[in-house]
């Protein structure tokens, strides 16, 4: 590999000769500007303004161009002369772990390749080194005209350099997350939690740049002469009404494309409708036994009115038919909070008022007859009575007359 760049790591009163290589290619599909007319190239050319001419690479340096448009020329030597320690050397300044590196500040990666025979002991001490500490080592080094703020960490059997931005050049996430107070729900988190786990691992080996391979398709197709294969259309992304079914549809689509049921990603969501559907059954019979036990509650009502006849004896047909009232006004009671309470068990309520309707018009009845035959019975013997006592009053006489 080429080097870009020599120097020296400088690890304390340690110097490690070494060349700086690139450690990533582009693999990117470049362009040319052409005329469309006729296909001729179009091509750029560094003219001087002043004097409206074309000027060569030997003709042309460095100039700093000031607030007020004013150009101050700056030369190589002017550049040569500045206090810069790093200019040739990599200066390593502290040892960090590696979790405290942001990855926004990462950029460019190199390679750090030992410069010869007398280079190999210190460089193989600094990754020894690095590799039992578990850290990274944080340094200054100049390229390409500035100064700029790298990061040394062992791959493999080598070290490698990463290029770090300044902490000032990275810019505050204001502005960027929501500003309106969101509420994520458990049941949504939880099919996050599953298409996260349904998508699983990857091997990034196995990754590929498709729009790359397609853009040689099409090129390879037209130097043929032949028709380019067309793409495939782009998926509709619509506005999101549903996050729940989105998520669902998400997971679902993810263990399809892993060769899975998808029967299997929607079980959640069917054991939650099954467990509603118990729920509502029990709550229907929850239902059906408070209609129910309203019932109970006429029964007893008429229980009691049965039992607190019996303390009304005395013949008395007031009596009887004021049980019969309260009798007949229990059920109705009973029957109308039920209807309120169970719109369901309203047939079944308005039967069940029906037959106690029955029950009371019986009861009354029933009830007038006794009274009619307590009254009978007391006529008869008020009656049997008045005859012993003419039956007395004649003897009575009978017996004066005699004396």
């Amino acid at each position: 590999m080429r080097s870009i760049w020599n120097g020296a790591i400088s690890f304390g009163l340690v110097s490690i000769p070494i060349k700086l290589v690139n450690a990533t290619e582009s693999h990117s599909i470049s362009f040319r500007q052409i005329h469309t007319e006729d296909g001729g190239r179009i091509r750029y050319r560094k003219v001087c303004e002043l004097e409206d001419r074309e000027v060569s690479s030997s003709e042309i340096g460095k100039g700093y161009e000031d607030a007020d448009g004013t150009i101050i020329p700056i030369t190589d030597e002017d550049l040569s002369h500045l206090p810069l320690p790093t200019a040739k050397t990599i200066e390593i300044v502290a040892f960090v772990p590696a979790d405290r590196i942001d990855p926004l500040q990462m950029d460019a990666a190199y390679y750090l390749q030992a410069g010869g025979a007398p280079a190999a002991k210190p460089y193989t001490l600094l990754r020894e080194a690095l590799k039992r500490s578990h850290k990274v080592a944080i340094a200054k080094y100049a390229l390409r005209g500035r100064e700029r703020l790298g990061m040394l960490r062992v791959v493999g059997e080598a070290i490698a350099m990463h290029g770090l931005l300044w902490p000032d050049e990275v810019r505050a996430p204001e502005g960027v997350a929501p500003d309106t107070s969101v509420t994520v729900r458990d049941k949504e988190l939880d099919l996050a939690d599953a298409l996260m786990d349904t998508l699983g691992e990857v091997d990034l080996e196995d990754l590929h740049d498709e729009y790359r391979e397609a853009v040689e398709e099409v090129v390879a197709a037209k130097a043929a002469g032949e028709t380019p294969p067309e793409a495939p259309s782009a998926p509709s992304s619509g506005k999101v009404l549903d996050l729940m079914a989105a998520l669902e549809k998400s997971v679902r689509a993810a263990k399809r494309s892993r060769g899975e049921e998808p029967e299997q990603a929607a079980s959640g969501q069917e054991t939650e409708e099954t467990e509603e559907t118990e729920e509502t059954g029990e709550a229907g019979e929850e239902t059906d036994r408070e209609s129910e036990s309203g019932a109970e509650v006429r029964h007893l009502s008429q229980r009691r009115s049965a039992r607190a006849a019996p303390k009304g004896t005395g013949g008395k047909k007031s009596t009887s038919t004021a049980t019969a009232k309260k009798t007949t006004a229990a059920p109705r009671k009973s029957t109308s909070k039920t209807a309120r309470s169970t719109q369901p068990a309203k047939k079944a309520t308005a039967s069940k008022s029906a037959a106690a309707t029955k029950s009371t018009a019986a009861t009354k009845s029933t009830a007038k007859k006794a009274a009619a035959k307590k009254t009978t019975t007391d006529k008869g013997t008020a009656a049997k009575g008045t005859t012993k006592k003419s039956a007395a009053k004649k003897t009575t006489t009978a017996r004066k007359r005699t004396a």
